[in-house]
């Protein structure tokens, strides 16, 4: 049995105030975000397209794409289809980009223990054409995200054709 008078309180070895992560948390807290920053990831720019791929609500879309604008992560860019009216789309930040190997890194282990192993993405160093996989490294070996090039992978094992 415990004993309540005698209870020591414990620390948290880093106060949330003090932590990247639960900061981080508070600018993309839900999947829905996460989702919307990877579909970014991957070039697509347009509402229509984002809400289309990922099912999302529309109003729920406007919301996150809000959020995502005013935390920095992306910016608006406004373009037109021919005589409709003008409409916006949603660019990645140097910010926002920086969450790729967050997304990559989730990506693979989900691809390692939640599927069968195989990858919906290719990822390759685009000088060498060597695949690259998202680890902890010091910071002299880090492959810049310049370099990496991210490809789907539309069959089982066959890559897709570039465009």
């Amino acid at each position: 049995m415990s004993n309540p008078g005698k209870t020591k309180v414990r620390e948290s070895p880093v106060p949330m105030s003090e932590c990247g992560a639960a900061m981080a948390l508070d600018i993309v807290p839900d999947r829905w975000t996460w989702l919307i920053l990877r579909e970014m990831m991957y070039g697509v720019s347009r509402f229509a397209d984002i809400q289309a791929d990922i099912g999302i609500p529309k109003s729920v879309l406007s919301g996150r794409l809000t959020q995502i604008v005013e935390n920095g992560l992306a910016r608006k860019e406004a373009y037109r289809d021919g005589a409709t009216r003008t409409r916006h789309a949603y660019v990645l930040t140097r910010k926002g980009r920086e969450l790729s190997p967050v997304i990559l890194a989730l990506m693979q282990w989900g691809d390692k223990y939640l599927k069968d192993g195989a990858s919906a993405l290719e990822l390759t160093d685009k000088r060498s054409g060597a695949p690259v996989t998202i680890g902890i490294v010091p910071p002299q070996d880090a492959l810049p995200q310049r370099v990496l090039k991210i490809r789907p992978i539309w069959d089982k094992g066959t890559p897709a054709e570039d465009g």
